[in-house]
């Protein structure tokens, strides 16, 4: 087919016609015609075009090691399942073929390609790097699909009209299992019609797709005329689109939205109401009713354990007040100061998307800047959830006391009322360990001397927390984005929101409430409950894995024609005396000490916990080349096997209660 010409991505442009590609991205190494990686990349391709027919996308990963292949593709949420089967078939030849057959397309053979085609009915994205469990919105292609604009007197009313539908339009799609929706909305000023499109990859988490579809109706006016009349901005995970005057869909399931009227009465969420409803019945009314009494029965069934719930929160807030009073009137910390939330909103420029460094589990980091000049990092926490309270408290009583090289340092909190809990940390340069060590080409810039130094310092912090501090600490979710790197790679442990304080008679302890992330709880912990410094210790070994291998602990990967997870796979290769197949190859290999460290994780992430060594003893293996150290037995989850062929990453925080 003959491949068309390729726009440049970011631009703006008139809408193209049907049937030509609408806007492309090509970066990243070049592979070549007959090799293995196209072969995955064509057969991965097959697979999701079909499973897009009847779902309008589809996500999915083939190969293994250099010749893996990420991929996704959809079509918009109104295309039958032949339209979308054809603008997919078409845009995957148009994106990987070069115009004669017998040439050779450097563009057209990058291991990285993004390509939308027949205006924004199709999209593809296949990568060597994994895309898939980021929900990363890049590359994002504007297009200008309509060159007319609104007259200046009218600019800002309309603009604040086509938020308004783009926002009611997300409510809708992400209540919807398609997360597709359409509407339109009469411009009264004008007398026209603003039709709007949004739309999320199918299976999208909702809390995903809404952040996803938020960042890009905020990020809109930087990169679209607030007068234009119609404009697209297509992104990997989500896209919306609108159009004056001009229905550029068919969706029977268009909404009639009101957002002008529901804005000026009450200030809440668009209201929808559906063309042709039929006007509310008899049958309807009871409908209503019978629903509203089971509502309030089981209202009536949970009002104690919502009053439990309250109370709770209400003895939780006066905690935090006690601290704060504390922290107030003692002073005993001259280097925790209590901010002043006016003080925090300026730094932050009144906490803007721009600033924001990544959302936590219980609330965003933004990057701010003081008056002084100096940077830090604003964790805003979610105060309606009893979570947030907890890490609230959790930091400003453990954090601010601890005081190590290999922490992060927490600098100081606020508090706004009952609504704002506010932390503040020493902002770090480089961000956390997982933004490197799980990309080949940020993973370049930590040879084989600042991974051990890396390992080495989470290793001094956990031994300072177990053995060091005035209570024996144990972090409960040590993982890769929990590290973070200063601007000479120095590591620091961050977020304690979960960790436990062990008093001086305590080995252990049982919870009904297990928190940490997926692939670093130890077995004893997630199955039975059981807490210890042995919890960190495991951690820590999947932790030394994956800054040696650079693979992820969650994913699966294939020797003597099985899959295995991290731990199995290290473990086969160790037991087999092919640890080196594990390591990742940087610049400066130090096979001994990188001998040693693996040798140190296996002896970690052993199933006993009575087996794994204690923090003391394993930083001075790591750190003794004369030492002898004991064989490992075979690790914990080794029987664990993926139901699929390929698993995709997963690095979920996870909270779970066990009934006793």
């Amino acid at each position: 087919m003959l491949l068309l010409s390729l726009l440049v991505l970011f631009i703006s442009c008139p809408a193209p016609s049907v049937g030509q590609e609408l806007c492309s991205d090509y970066n990243g190494a070049i592979y070549m015609p007959n090799s293995t990686y196209k072969s995955n990349l064509i057969s991965l391709a097959a697979t999701l075009i079909a499973n897009a027919t009847e779902l309008h996308s589809a996500t999915g990963m083939a190969g293994t090691g250099l010749d893996k292949v990420y991929g996704a593709v959809s079509c918009r949420g109104d295309s039958d399942g032949s339209d979308c089967h054809k603008n997919l078939t078409e845009a995957l030849d148009a994106a990987i073929n070069s115009k004669n057959s017998n040439s050779y397309s450097p563009k057209a053979m990058t291991k990285k390609v993004t390509y939308y085609y027949n205006q924004d009915q199709a999209r593809i994205h296949f990568s060597n790097q994994d895309f898939i469990s980021s929900f990363t919105n890049v590359p994002e292609c504007t297009v200008n699909t309509n060159l007319n604009a609104v007259t200046a007197s009218v600019a800002k009313q309309f603009e604040d009209l086509v938020t308004k539908v783009l926002r009611a339009l997300t409510d809708a799609a992400v209540s919807r299992p398609e997360r597709y929706a359409v509407g339109k909305q009469r411009f009264e000023e004008t007398g026209q019609t603003v039709y709007g499109l949004v739309q999320c990859m199918q299976g999208m988490p909702s809390e995903q797709c809404m952040n996803c579809l938020d960042g890009i109706i905020s990020g809109r006016q930087s990169k679209i005329s607030t007068t234009q009349m119609g404009a697209a901005i297509l992104g990997v995970w989500c896209t919306l689109r609108y159009e004056t005057d001009t229905q550029f869909f068919t969706d029977t399931k268009m909404l009639l939205l009101d957002v002008l009227k529901k804005s000026e009465h009450t200030g809440k969420k668009a209201f929808f109401r559906r063309e042709n409803t039929a006007l509310v019945s008899i049958g309807g009314f009871i409908l209503v009713v019978s629903i509203s009494c089971l509502l309030f029965h089981r209202w009536i069934k949970t009002q104690q354990h919502r009053e439990q719930a309250l109370s709770k929160l209400r003895r939780l807030s006066l905690a935090i007040k006690t601290v704060i009073y504390l922290w107030r009137t003692e002073g005993t910390n001259s280097d925790f100061f209590l901010y002043d939330f006016s003080q925090l909103k300026e730094a932050t420029n009144n906490f803007s998307n721009d600033n924001k460094l990544g959302q936590g589990g219980f609330g965003p980091v933004y990057k701010g800047q003081l008056s002084s000049g100096l940077k830090i990092a604003v964790k805003r926490l979610e105060t309606c959830s009893l979570q947030g309270l907890l890490e609230f408290q959790n930091e400003t009583q453990l954090i601010a006391k601890l005081q190590h090289k290999n922490l992060v340092k927490l600098l100081g909190c606020c508090t706004q009322g009952d609504q704002e809990k506010i932390l503040v940390y020493e902002y770090m340069e480089n961000k956390s360990l997982d933004y490197f060590i799980f990309s080949n080409v940020k993973g370049a810039q930590l040879n084989w001397s600042k991974r051990l130094h890396i390992i080495d310092g989470i290793g001094q912090g956990l031994l300072y927390l177990h053995n060091f501090s005035r209570l024996c600490v144990v972090h409960r979710d040590l993982k890769a984005s929990n590290i973070l790197l200063d601007s000479t790679m120095n590591p620091k442990i961050s977020d304690f929101g979960m960790a436990r304080i062990f008093y001086s008679n305590m080995a252990e302890s049982n919870t009904t409430r297990i928190v940490g992330t997926h692939g670093y709880i130890p077995p004893e912990y997630a199955f039975e409950g059981v807490c210890s410094i042995k919890s960190d210790v495991f951690s820590f070994g999947v932790l030394i894995l994956e800054i040696v291998s650079g693979k992820r602990t969650a994913h699966f990967y294939q020797h003597n024609g099985k899959l295995y997870n991290l731990i199995s796979f290290a473990w086969q290769l160790w037991r087999d005396g092919k640890w080196g197949d594990l390591i990742y190859y940087p610049p400066g290999n130090k096979h001994q000490e990188i001998e040693r460290c693996i040798h140190v994780a296996l002896l970690c992430v052993q199933e006993s916990a009575e087996f794994r060594p204690a923090m003391e003893r394993v930083v001075t293996m790591l750190n003794t080349k004369n030492v002898s150290l004991p064989m490992p037995m075979q690790p914990a989850y080794f029987n664990v096997n993926p139901s699929e062929e390929e698993v995709s990453s997963c690095n979920i925080t996870v909270s779970i209660t066990l009934e006793r």
